[in-house]
């Protein structure tokens, strides 16, 4: 049954899109195929994964996956770091709670997908997925090849990796195009995170893990249609052909663990340099606005954000009673990271948050739209296309735009459907 929150969503879905028009660069070639396709792809691929018979049993599978994956990666943590990631404690322990380390505990867990996903990748499994899913998109939203594999890529890689398998065809890519898959690289994540934020959101959020695995498919229909409104292309051009044959290969099986181990030591490295520096300034701004107080509270930054984006919160199909704390989660994933948001919202208890407005907000959360993706995506664009470096620079603001409601989109076709379909 429908009720007036699915419209309020249905609502969101149309406020996002009509927005990214407003700001187009040529209102004039909106794109109303790609809109339906894109549209139609979200809502049929979150029928596939929750409401088709069997679809229930594939993402218990993919929960079991997931804690099987983070119970191994535990053991070779605590074989390295003992009792400070959880083994045995040399002393008495009063607050179990307190054991909980993220470095230690969500951090390896990225070092283990991201090797497992190269040696899926050389054995040609994630790869061809990643063809499939690719040939989905070329088909229903008429994106070129490259672009389309591309798209494909960011869904299960990061959004420096993916342009690595296209790369013989970034510098056929026109300006547009470019801005697509900076886009599309914002609005997903990486396999290696997905399975870190699933463990996060485990013990508040049925089916976490399936939940943040069709968020992140999903939401690249999403920002392919919000890049293509914001910089459409131009008619006659685009449309490069890949011949799928992927720059991005390994010598053998070990050779693919160890470089992927080195590549996720890299994602790991640069979240905590990153989560270090935003919370400290964070904290810094907090301390400097320490003696100014609203409504009988100190004004921090995190206040702040919440009035801010209570709006969107509510656009996306979350209750207004809700909204101001939804609102806080949204402006933390854009200034500190989804990592701290959903470390946030995973210390939230079951009974303060509507089991409704956690998932929605799973889907808002769930994609690389954070100010320090903005550093990242100009530095390996740089390094892969450094003759476009300062096309790249002038868009890449406008691709965190479209990044970040490229997620709430997502948020709202999902909201917008009957919650019998998540039960």
């Amino acid at each position: 049954m429908f009720s007036t929150l699915n419209l309020q969503s249905l609502a969101g879905l149309i406020v996002i899109v009509a927005a990214c028009w407003l700001l187009s660069e040529n209102r004039r070639l909106f794109p109303w195929r790609l809109a339906l396709g894109a549209i139609g792809v979200q809502a049929l691929l979150i029928l596939a994964l929750f409401a088709i018979p069997g679809s229930q049993g594939v993402l218990a599978a993919v929960t079991g996956a997931v804690d099987g994956l983070a119970r191994a990666t535990s053991e070779g943590t605590r074989f390295v770091f003992g009792f400070l990631a959880g083994g045995d404690q040399p002393y008495a322990v009063t607050n179990d709670g307190a054991l909980f380390t993220f470095a230690f505990q969500v951090l390896p867990l990225i070092l283990v997908i991201s090797a497992l996903s190269a040696l899926l990748w050389h054995w040609k499994i994630l790869k061809w997925i990643t063809l499939g899913f690719g040939f989905l998109f070329q088909r229903t939203m008429g994106l070129g090849g490259a672009s389309a594999l591309a798209v494909a890529a960011n869904i299960f890689l990061g959004m420096i990796e993916s342009p690595i398998v296209i790369r013989a065809y970034l510098d056929k890519l026109t300006r547009s195009e470019i801005f697509l898959m900076m886009v599309v690289g914002l609005a997903t994540v990486a396999g290696s995170t997905m399975v870190a934020y699933a463990t996060i959101l485990s013990a508040v959020l049925p089916n976490a893990a399936g939940h943040v695995l069709v968020a992140s498919i999903v939401s690249a229909p999403a920002g392919v249609l919000l890049a293509r409104i914001l910089i459409p292309e131009k008619p006659g051009e685009g449309g490069a052909v890949a011949d799928y044959g992927s720059a991005l290969k390994y010598d053998s099986a070990v050779d693919a663990i160890v470089k992927g181990t080195a590549d996720g030591l890299m994602v790991v490295l640069n979240i905590s340099a990153v989560l270090i520096v935003f919370v400290a300034l964070v904290a810094l701004v907090n301390v400097m606005m320490g003696g100014i107080w609203l409504f009988d509270a100190p004004v921090t930054v995190q206040r702040l954000l919440g009035w801010v984006f209570m709006p969107l919160a509510w656009l996306i199909g979350v209750d207004w009673a809700e909204a101001g704390q939804a609102g806080l989660l949204l402006g933390v994933k854009l200034t500190l990271t989804e990592f701290v948001a959903f470390i946030e919202l995973g210390k939230v208890p079951a009974g303060e948050m509507s089991e409704r407005t956690r998932m929605l907000l799973t889907y808002a959360l769930c994609g690389f739209a954070n100010i320090g993706s903005v550093g990242i995506t100009v530095t390996g664009l740089s390094v892969l296309i450094p003759e476009r470096r300062e096309e790249v620079l002038g868009m890449v603001w406008k691709a965190l735009f479209a990044g970040f409601l490229a997620t709430l989109m997502t948020a709202a076709v999902v909201g917008s459907m009957p919650a019998s379909i998540f039960a």
